[in-house]
């Protein structure tokens, strides 16, 4: 079967900590850009952090540089996203996608495009 799966969301309180975690099976990762998307309640799906499948350069929005990491583990057959100094406005459903137009990571983490999605994780960040 097809697909990825997240885990490792929570809640956590504002200055903590969490490690998302996207493992795929029936096919291999590190052929596929991957990316990390986030929704809130009521706003748009935005990408958070993307990974390039050929050199591992990596893409992160603004509201997110300098707090987030993105890296795999191909190995594993899965990509990380380390969040640290978790704000309040983190919080969403986190979702991770395969892209599968072999576009730029740029391009999958800003604008739409075919790829393959997860059933996402919550985060939840309160005190």
């Amino acid at each position: 079967q097809v697909q990825l799966v997240e885990s490792g969301g929570g809640l956590v309180q504002p200055g903590g900590s969490l490690r998302l975690s996207c493992t795929a099976s029936g096919f291999t990762l590190d052929y596929h850009h991957i990316g990390w998307f986030r929704q809130a309640p009521g706003k748009e799906r935005e990408g958070v952090s993307c990974i390039s499948a050929s050199d591992d350069s990596t893409y992160y929005a603004d509201s997110v540089k300098g707090r987030f990491t993105i890296s795999r583990d191909n190995a594993k057959n899965t990509v990380y996203l380390q969040m640290n100094s978790l704000k309040p406005e983190d919080t969403a459903v986190y979702y991770c996608a395969a892209d599968l137009s072999g576009n730029t990571i740029l391009n999958m983490c800003t604008l739409p495009g075919p790829r393959r999605w997860g059933q996402g994780t919550q985060v939840t960040v309160s005190s």
